[in-house]
């Protein structure tokens, strides 16, 4: 009998295998089970001649209890090498702008032809600076009640930046079980404006899941951020500093107003009058630019009421369609929120939502920036500390800055970027497109983590709408791990 025990002692090792593989079959088709997601391959879209030549896959992911979120995504594989390119969950901010704002006015493969525009469906052309030349991009419409994404019950859409984070997240682990292909591929997790707030969270989440060993086990390298809210009151504080570098404001008033409110210029005293003062004389100075781009008009047609100083998140919700398509005629001031009258004109269409398989029904009316979030809570103060907790992590980031961005300065970014106190590797210095300077960048690291930081040389919020081949090489060369 004892010279059976190591075999008994084999046997049972084998059945205990056996039993945790089966545990690990049952949880992973539990998880697929209860999946709410449909998607299809799209091969043609109304405004675009012939087939596309890229692949367009959209779709639904269910997340939250019973599956009761249903987010809606475009899917686009690389154009480029797809089998070693990186697969990049892009967000877009507001919260409440749907994601067909980075595909269509930032960084995929295809634009509104607006030179050509006659006031029926808006046709497209091809991009040549979309990112999917190089990587693989799930344009993800989120939180909740963004874009085509819709909850079966009204209290779905009781959201926070945790919720939405924690929702994002689990639609990442689920679209990746759906697409196994991708699981091998190197991850990066990214986006613009307020999901400043979001994508930290995310990647924390992700983070502390691979390390605990839960599956899947995601191959995140790292993540980006463009114009990225981070602490909003330090974002608006700095625009006075960033009004007096830009001359935007006199230098007598800068010095003016820096000595009467002590660097506080959002959340300032009642009772100090020479500040409350000032902050009027540089708010009159600024109330007649286009805060996402400080050389573009703001349009009194459509402009919402002035905070002041603080941020003003209306700004990033406009929605000019109703008033622009009451017109008579066009109005005679170009506006850049006037091009966004094409996306409405297109999402709302008929033939385009049978195209893209929208569930009929879920959704009223589209609109790119949802203003009507009230169910919205923004529960994150800054995501400074997140961004200082992944110093620890060994990731590589890319931050970059549109220098023309009034509603979130290059200065209150750099400012958050110092205080991690990372190591300065690469001083500020120009980097260069077609021998032009396109911007100027600074490397940072602490441990085996890595900040790539960069501005854009005439970029707004966003850079990539404003500057597309700018950004185009400035992504292609971080993601393929060159200096910019």
């Amino acid at each position: 009998m004892v010279g059976h025990q190591p075999q008994l002692g084999r046997k049972l090792r084998t059945s205990n295998n056996f039993i945790t593989l089966a545990w690990l079959l049952v949880s992973v088709l539990s998880e697929l089970l209860g999946m709410a997601e449909s998607h299809t391959i799209v091969e043609t879209l109304p405004g675009f001649p012939g087939k596309l030549p890229f692949k367009l896959e959209t779709g639904y992911v269910g997340v939250g209890e019973a599956d009761d979120i249903q987010l809606f995504y475009y899917f686009i594989e690389s154009e480029g090498n797809p089998k070693k390119d990186p697969l990049l969950l892009w967000l877009t901010g507001g919260p409440g702008c749907s994601s067909l704002t980075g595909l269509v006015y930032e960084i995929g493969p295809l634009s509104f032809n607006y030179e050509d525009f006659d006031g029926n469906l808006p046709t497209f052309l091809l991009n040549p600076y979309s990112w999917t030349k190089f990587a693989s991009i799930i344009f993800l419409d989120a939180p909740v009640g963004t874009g085509f994404s819709y909850a079966t019950t009204s209290q779905g859409y009781n959201v926070t930046d945790q919720i939405a984070a924690a929702q994002n997240y689990e639609f990442l682990r689920k679209w990746l079980l759906d697409h196994p292909k991708f699981m091998s591929k190197e991850l990066y997790v990214g986006g613009d404006s307020y999901s400043g707030f979001i994508v930290p969270i995310i990647v924390q989440e992700i983070y502390n899941d691979n390390s605990v060993g839960r599956t899947p086990f995601m191959k995140l390298n790292g993540y980006l951020l463009g114009n990225p809210v981070t602490d909003p009151g330090r974002d608006a504080n700095a625009r006075v500093e960033y009004a007096r570098g830009m001359a935007l404001i006199s230098p007598e008033l800068y010095e003016a107003v820096k000595r009467s409110c002590h660097g506080e210029y959002v959340n300032v005293d009642p009772e100090n009058v020479e500040c409350l003062k000032d902050v009027a004389a540089v708010t009159m100075c600024l109330e007649k630019l286009y805060p996402a781009h400080i050389l573009e008009p703001n349009c009194t047609l459509n402009s919402p009421k002035s905070k002041g100083l603080g941020w003003n998140q209306a700004f990033l919700e406009q929605n000019p369609t109703d008033i622009l398509l009451s017109l008579s005629q066009p109005p005679a001031l170009w506006c850049r929120p006037y091009t966004y009258v094409l996306s409405y004109l297109w999402c709302n269409d008929e033939c385009v939502q049978n195209a893209l398989h929208i569930r009929k029904g879920t959704i009223k009316t589209w609109v790119r920036c949802n203003k009507t979030m009230s169910a919205y809570t923004s529960d994150v103060i800054s995501a400074v500390d997140y961004h200082r907790n992944l110093t620890k992590t060994g990731y590589r980031s890319l931050i970059y800055s549109g220098d023309h961005d009034l509603l979130v300065p290059y200065v209150g970014t750099l400012g958050w970027i110092r205080s991690l106190n990372m190591t300065l590797n690469d001083a500020w210095a120009p980097w260069l497109v077609d021998g032009q300077v396109a911007g100027y960048t600074m490397d940072f690291s602490k441990n085996h983590y890595s900040m790539t930081y960069a501005t854009v040389k005439g970029g707004g919020h966003t850079a990539p709408e404003y500057k597309p081949k700018e950004c185009f090489a400035m992504a292609k060369r971080w993601f393929a791990h060159y200096p910019l």
